[in-house]
Protein backbone atom coordinates (compact mmCIF):
# COMPACT_ATOMS: atom_id res chain seq x y z
CA UNK A 1 0.00 0.00 0.00
CA UNK A 2 1.20 3.38 -1.24
CA UNK A 3 4.91 1.15 -1.30
CA UNK A 4 5.43 1.46 1.97
CA UNK A 5 7.35 -2.21 2.93
CA UNK A 6 8.19 -2.98 6.61
CA UNK A 7 5.53 -1.51 8.86
CA UNK A 8 6.32 -3.32 11.62
CA UNK A 9 9.78 -2.88 11.77
CA UNK A 10 9.31 1.27 11.20
CA UNK A 11 6.68 1.23 13.71
CA UNK A 12 9.32 -0.79 16.55
CA UNK A 13 12.04 1.04 15.56
CA UNK A 14 10.13 4.41 15.91
CA UNK A 15 9.18 3.57 19.50
CA UNK A 16 12.52 2.73 20.35
CA UNK A 17 13.46 6.02 18.98
CA UNK A 18 10.87 8.10 21.03
CA UNK A 19 11.79 5.94 24.65
CA UNK A 20 14.89 6.75 24.39
CA UNK A 21 15.99 9.76 27.02
CA UNK A 22 16.69 13.45 25.25
CA UNK A 23 16.00 16.89 25.02
CA UNK A 24 12.05 16.07 24.27
CA UNK A 25 11.57 13.96 27.26
CA UNK A 26 13.25 16.48 29.45
CA UNK A 27 11.27 19.18 27.90
CA UNK A 28 7.89 17.30 28.86
CA UNK A 29 9.12 16.44 32.29
CA UNK A 30 9.90 19.68 33.42
CA UNK A 31 7.06 21.39 32.55
CA UNK A 32 4.59 18.56 33.67
CA UNK A 33 6.57 19.26 37.18
CA UNK A 34 6.09 22.92 36.99
CA UNK A 35 2.72 23.18 35.67
CA UNK A 36 0.97 19.67 36.15
CA UNK A 37 -0.78 17.43 33.55
CA UNK A 38 -2.13 20.24 31.29
CA UNK A 39 1.57 22.02 30.88
CA UNK A 40 3.08 18.50 30.17
CA UNK A 41 0.80 17.21 27.55
CA UNK A 42 0.49 20.73 25.60
CA UNK A 43 4.34 20.63 25.57
CA UNK A 44 4.10 17.46 24.16
CA UNK A 45 1.18 18.61 21.77
CA UNK A 46 4.47 21.41 20.99
CA UNK A 47 6.57 19.32 20.36
CA UNK A 48 4.45 16.65 18.04
CA UNK A 49 3.46 19.53 16.00
CA UNK A 50 7.42 20.66 15.43
CA UNK A 51 8.12 17.42 13.81
CA UNK A 52 4.93 17.18 11.98
CA UNK A 53 6.30 20.64 10.27
CA UNK A 54 9.43 18.82 9.57
CA UNK A 55 7.68 15.27 7.68
CA UNK A 56 5.24 17.86 5.55
CA UNK A 57 8.47 19.34 4.51
CA UNK A 58 10.46 15.88 4.20
CA UNK A 59 6.92 14.47 2.02
CA UNK A 60 7.48 17.89 -0.33
CA UNK A 61 11.25 18.02 -0.67
CA UNK A 62 12.24 20.77 1.56
CA UNK A 63 14.43 18.37 4.04
CA UNK A 64 16.64 17.52 0.73
CA UNK A 65 16.90 21.54 0.09
CA UNK A 66 18.37 22.02 3.26
CA UNK A 67 20.98 19.04 2.96
CA UNK A 68 22.30 20.22 -0.02
CA UNK A 69 22.68 23.73 1.14
CA UNK A 70 25.43 24.73 3.89
CA UNK A 71 23.91 28.50 3.62
CA UNK A 72 20.49 27.51 4.52
CA UNK A 73 21.75 25.04 6.96
CA UNK A 74 23.74 27.16 8.77
CA UNK A 75 21.46 29.84 8.95
CA UNK A 76 18.37 27.96 10.33
CA UNK A 77 20.85 26.37 13.13
CA UNK A 78 22.07 30.32 13.89
CA UNK A 79 18.43 31.06 14.21
CA UNK A 80 17.12 28.40 15.98
CA UNK A 81 20.53 28.57 18.74
CA UNK A 82 19.77 31.69 19.29
CA UNK A 83 15.93 31.91 20.23
CA UNK A 84 16.43 28.83 22.49
CA UNK A 85 19.38 30.22 24.22
CA UNK A 86 18.08 33.48 24.55
CA UNK A 87 14.26 31.73 26.28
CA UNK A 88 16.97 30.04 28.36
CA UNK A 89 19.03 32.85 29.74
CA UNK A 90 15.48 34.23 30.65
CA UNK A 91 14.28 31.63 32.90
CA UNK A 92 17.41 31.24 34.18
CA UNK A 93 17.42 35.08 35.25
CA UNK A 94 14.43 35.22 36.18
CA UNK A 95 13.64 37.10 39.36
CA UNK A 96 12.00 35.30 42.55
CA UNK A 97 9.16 37.11 43.69
CA UNK A 98 8.80 34.93 46.96
CA UNK A 99 7.29 31.82 47.74
CA UNK A 100 4.25 32.23 45.74
CA UNK A 101 6.49 33.77 42.21
CA UNK A 102 8.42 30.62 43.19
CA UNK A 103 5.16 28.52 42.18
CA UNK A 104 4.71 28.92 38.43
CA UNK A 105 0.67 29.03 37.68
CA UNK A 106 -1.29 28.71 34.29
CA UNK A 107 -1.40 32.14 34.56
CA UNK A 108 1.74 33.06 34.77
CA UNK A 109 3.30 30.72 32.57
CA UNK A 110 0.57 30.70 29.41
CA UNK A 111 0.31 27.40 28.09
CA UNK A 112 0.25 28.99 24.90
CA UNK A 113 4.08 29.83 25.41
CA UNK A 114 4.64 26.22 26.48
CA UNK A 115 3.21 24.99 23.23
CA UNK A 116 5.81 27.60 20.77
CA UNK A 117 8.59 26.90 22.95
CA UNK A 118 7.98 22.86 22.42
CA UNK A 119 7.13 23.60 18.69
CA UNK A 120 9.79 25.97 18.01
CA UNK A 121 12.65 23.90 19.99
CA UNK A 122 11.76 21.19 16.99
CA UNK A 123 10.83 23.13 13.94
CA UNK A 124 14.24 25.65 14.67
CA UNK A 125 16.51 22.17 14.74
CA UNK A 126 18.36 21.39 11.21
CA UNK A 127 18.98 17.83 12.60
CA UNK A 128 15.44 16.90 12.80
CA UNK A 129 14.73 17.59 9.68
CA UNK A 130 18.01 15.61 8.46
CA UNK A 131 16.65 12.39 10.59
CA UNK A 132 13.20 12.42 8.95
CA UNK A 133 14.73 12.95 5.48
CA UNK A 134 17.13 10.05 6.40
CA UNK A 135 14.78 7.50 8.47
CA UNK A 136 11.49 7.84 6.22
CA UNK A 137 12.75 7.06 2.47
CA UNK A 138 14.05 3.48 4.30
CA UNK A 139 10.73 2.46 4.47
CA UNK A 140 9.64 3.49 0.61
CA UNK A 141 9.72 1.56 -2.07
CA UNK A 142 11.94 3.65 -5.11
CA UNK A 143 8.91 2.76 -7.65
CA UNK A 144 6.14 3.75 -5.15
CA UNK A 145 3.64 5.08 -7.10
CA UNK A 146 2.92 8.91 -4.57
CA UNK A 147 6.31 8.63 -2.53
CA UNK A 148 5.33 12.10 -0.99
CA UNK A 149 1.78 10.52 0.06
CA UNK A 150 4.15 7.59 1.74
CA UNK A 151 6.57 9.76 3.35
CA UNK A 152 3.83 11.72 4.73
CA UNK A 153 1.90 8.44 6.51
CA UNK A 154 5.03 7.28 8.34
CA UNK A 155 5.90 10.60 9.65
CA UNK A 156 2.38 10.71 10.80
CA UNK A 157 2.26 7.59 12.35
CA UNK A 158 5.96 8.22 13.60
CA UNK A 159 4.64 11.51 15.44
CA UNK A 160 1.65 9.62 16.96
CA UNK A 161 3.40 6.89 18.52
CA UNK A 162 5.76 9.65 20.16
CA UNK A 163 2.71 11.78 21.60
CA UNK A 164 1.39 8.75 22.62
CA UNK A 165 4.57 8.15 24.77
CA UNK A 166 5.15 11.84 25.33
CA UNK A 167 1.49 11.96 27.10
CA UNK A 168 2.64 8.78 29.34
CA UNK A 169 5.94 11.02 31.03
CA UNK A 170 3.51 14.03 31.08
CA UNK A 171 1.14 12.11 33.27
CA UNK A 172 4.13 10.50 35.37
CA UNK A 173 5.84 13.42 36.21
CA UNK A 174 2.66 15.09 36.75
CA UNK A 175 1.40 12.32 39.19
CA UNK A 176 5.01 12.94 40.89
CA UNK A 177 5.10 17.03 41.10
CA UNK A 178 1.67 16.65 43.46
CA UNK A 179 3.85 15.77 46.25
CA UNK A 180 6.42 18.74 45.07
CA UNK A 181 4.03 21.51 44.83
CA UNK A 182 4.52 22.88 48.55
CA UNK A 183 8.51 23.13 47.97
CA UNK A 184 8.79 26.94 46.67
CA UNK A 185 12.64 26.61 46.45
CA UNK A 186 12.25 23.22 44.66
CA UNK A 187 9.82 24.25 41.72
CA UNK A 188 12.45 27.86 41.36
CA UNK A 189 14.91 25.29 40.57
CA UNK A 190 12.73 23.65 38.04
CA UNK A 191 12.11 26.52 36.20
CA UNK A 192 15.79 27.45 36.11
CA UNK A 193 16.38 23.58 35.01
CA UNK A 194 13.80 24.13 32.23
CA UNK A 195 16.14 27.07 31.27
CA UNK A 196 19.88 25.53 31.48
CA UNK A 197 18.23 23.37 28.86
CA UNK A 198 17.22 25.70 26.57
CA UNK A 199 20.62 27.12 26.99
CA UNK A 200 22.19 23.64 26.01
CA UNK A 201 20.23 23.19 23.31
CA UNK A 202 20.79 26.27 21.74
CA UNK A 203 24.47 25.99 22.35
CA UNK A 204 24.32 22.66 20.38
CA UNK A 205 22.02 23.59 17.53
CA UNK A 206 24.57 26.19 16.65
CA UNK A 207 27.53 24.21 17.24
CA UNK A 208 26.46 21.07 15.07
CA UNK A 209 27.95 20.17 12.22
CA UNK A 210 25.26 19.37 9.21
CA UNK A 211 27.88 17.30 7.20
Amino acid sequence: MLGIHDLGLFIVSGLLLNVTPGPDNAYITARSLQLGWRGGAVAAIGIGCGCLVHVLATAVGLSALLAASATAFTAVKLIGGAYLCYIGVRMVLARDGGADAARPTLRQVRLRQVFWQGALTNILNPKIALFFLAFLPQFVDTGAPHPSLALLVLGVIFVANGMLWCLGVAAFAATAARRMQRSGNLMRWINRGIGALFVYLGIRVALMDGR
